[in-house]
This record gives structure tokens, C-alpha cells and sequence, in this order.
């Protein structure tokens, strides 16, 4: 078969041929930048030649807008590009003119250095009717590679296979080599499992590249030997971290040379806390089990907590989790290759999928 050129990449549907054969036939960094971008445009978010698109990129991921840009203008004349300013802080919110624009559109994409998926202007904007994907700490290479280019609708079909493994089973125990072995409770009927990277109705969010599906720990359940072997806070790990568990709170944390950096962390943002929350950055808050099955573990956390096989635990709640609304830290932590029982059952045995 002839290699296909660059600008036949221009719009692509799913059903002539698979994602592999698509990344088999392009031929540079570009191709594989615009086939990404033709991924989220067209499997994604199902844009539509009726609909209002706005694209919101900051200096680091001009390149990034400016393809989906390109692609979503090929379909509808309604497109904006906007450049904001860098914020500060993942959850900073957006110019007030950004936010007011974000407010009037039917498609969101926002690949930015920072996030805004926990941020006043996106919720109002998906309360007005918005669908939105947010890319935070999205890089060309991160763009162009791994978990973005996968088969969005066939991830969407194994979280809900999975879900349904997942009802009414409330008891969790994780285990793997490196000496992890935790159990914990969750609310069977309180599985997030929208992250598929599917986002086509009014009002829905999506974080890509997407494939998880997660869920709340119940308060204060978690008790056990937590050790991270894969990342944390999105730094590749030189030996694992070693946290110990009791009534859901991480009590310990030791290991190699990022251990003292995470206390460090977690210490800094304790202390712009009040005294009655500070205990809430040592929470052990979430856990998610990555379904994508091009993602790897490459040290950011937006691709690391979807690789397949893989489990991540967030420690810490974000501002909008504590009362008050007061600043907050959450991050995750990846094991590479857990073995996870629900109700005693075996869901993934040492990183592979049991259904």
C-alpha cells in the first residue's frame, strides 16, 4: 500500500481504515501532529460544521493550537484561536476574556500548560452548554505520540466492560512486587467512567489523552503498605516511594532521593492551609486504573495514570476538594504492574487485564 502524503491526513474518519494503519502511513513529526489533532477533532469531540469551535493554547503549545486550529476550520467556518498568557498554577483561572468567550462556544480545546478543568470558567461554560477537553501539560511530542493516538471508541467499550465487572463490589485490595499491599472501600455506584475521550454531548468534559477509570477512596478506609515504583507528581521514580497507610492517611514516606522532595512538597502546601486541613495533603483521596492502551510511563501524569495495566493512587485534595476552597495539592502516584482484587477477585494480575 502507498504511503499516504500529508495533506490526505486532512480529514480522516474512523471507519475507513484503524488507528495503526493511520500511524503506519505517515511520514514525519507533522503527520503524526496533524493525525493526532484529527483525533481529537473528529473522534473526540465529533465537531460538526454548525458548531462555534474555540482553541485556547498559551507560548509553550502555540504549535498545538495552531493544528487544531487548522483541522477544525476545515469543518466549520466558526473557529477562534486564542494565545492567552501563562497562568501559574494548574486550577488558575483563564483571563476574564477567555472565560467570556469559553462561555459562548458549542467546543472547547485547550492544550495549556497549566489546567483549567478545575476552574470556574470551564465549569460555567459547560454549565452553558459547552463539551470541552483540556490537554494540561500537553507537549508537541506528548501530542504527536503514545496515549493520544489510540483507538478513543475501542477505550470507551473496555471502561464500560470493566464497569460492569465494577458494580456492587466495594472492597478493594492492591498488591504488586515491589511491596505494595493495600485494601480499601469506594461507592460502586461513584466509578467515574467518562474518561474515555469521548466528549459529543453538550456540557461534558474530558481530560486528554484519555483511558482511566477511577474512583473515590471512602474516607479514612485505606490502611496498608503503599509503595509507587513508576512516577509521582509526574517525576519518573529512581527507586520506589514507600508510604504507610492508616485510617486513609499516608502516616510515613520513605525512599530514594524524591522522597525527601515529596515531603517537602506536601509540606509547603500544608502550610498555606489552615491548621485544621493541613492533614489533608497526606489523604489517600483516589484511585484509577489506566485503560489506554498506547500510553507509557514517561514521568507526566497526564499520560502516566492511563497506561494499561497500570493503578495510580492521588494523595492530597485540590482546593476545590477542602472547604473553603482553600489552596489544596493533589498528586498521583503510579505502580506499573499491580495486582488488583475486587470483592477477592482477581481484576489485573501483574499489570494485565483479566477481562
Amino acid at each position: 500500500m502507498a504511503r499516504k502524503k500529508k495533506e490526505d491526513f486532512d480529514i480522516i474518519s474512523d471507519d475507513e481504515i484503524d488507528i495503526e494503519e493511520k500511524i503506519s502511513q505517515v511520514n514525519s513529526f507533522e503527520d503524526l501532529l496533524k493525525l493526532a489533532a484529527n483525533i481529537v477533532v473528529n473522534t473526540c469531540m465529533e465537531v460538526r460544521r454548525h458548531e462555534s469551535v474555540l482553541v485556547i493554547a498559551d507560548p509553550s503549545t502555540s504549535v498545538i493550537g495552531q493544528e487544531l486550529y487548522k483541522i477544525c476550520s476545515d469543518i466549520s467556518e466558526n473557529v477562534l484561536l486564542v494565545i492567552m498568557p501563562f497562568t501559574r498554577h494548574h486550577g488558575d483561572e483563564p483571563p476574564s476574556s477567555v472565560a467570556e468567550l469559553m462561555r459562548s462556544q458549542n467546543v472547547v480545546l485547550a492544550p495549556t500548560k497549566f489546567s483549567i478543568t478545575h476552574t470556574k470558567a470551564r465549569l460555567q461554560a459547560c454549565k452553558d452548554g459547552a463539551r470541552i477537553a483540556t490537554m494540561p501539560g500537553i507537549t508537541p511530542e506528548l501530542f504527536a505520540g503514545g496515549g493520544m493516538l489510540a483507538d478513543f471508541n475501542g477505550i470507551r467499550d473496555m471502561i464500560n466492560r470493566v464497569g460492569v465487572h465494577l458494580r456492587r463490589r466495594r472492597n478493594i485490595r492492591v498488591t504488586s512486587p515491589e511491596g505494595t499491599d493495600i485494601r480499601f472501600e469506594i461507592d460502586p455506584k461513584k466509578w467515574n467512567k467518562e474518561d474515555s475521550g469521548i466528549c459529543n454531548r453538550p456540557g461534558m468534559v474530558t481530560n486528554l489523552p484519555a483511558g482511566k477509570i477511577f474512583n473515590t477512596l471512602v474516607q479514612g478506609s485505606a490502611k496498608g503498605d503503599l509503595y509507587i515504583d513508576g512516577s509521582f507528581d509526574s517525576m519518573i521514580l529512581s527507586e520506589p516511594l514507600r508510604f504507610k497507610v492508616n485510617d486513609g492517611v499516608a502516616t510515613d514516606i520513605k525512599g530514594g532521593p524524591e522522597a525527601q522532595r515529596v515531603r517537602h512538597l506536601f509540606a509547603e502546601a500544608a502550610n498555606l492551609m489552615p491548621a485544621k486541613d493541613q492533614s489533608s495533603v497526606w489523604t489517600i483521596s483516589q484511585f484509577g486504573i489506566g485503560l489506554n492502551p498506547n500510553s507509557r510511563l514517561i514521568g507526566n501524569a497526564l499520560e502516566d495514570e492511563k497506561v494499561l495495566g497500570s493503578c495510580y493512587f492521588s494523595i492530597g485534595l485540590d482546593g476545590n476538594m477542602i472547604e473553603g476552597n482553600h489552596p489544596g495539592i493533589l498528586t498521583s502516584g503510579i505502580i506499573k504492574e499491580p495486582t488488583i482484587f475486587i470483592d477477592g477477585e482477581p481484576l489485573v494480575i501483574s499489570g494485565e487485564l483479566q477481562i
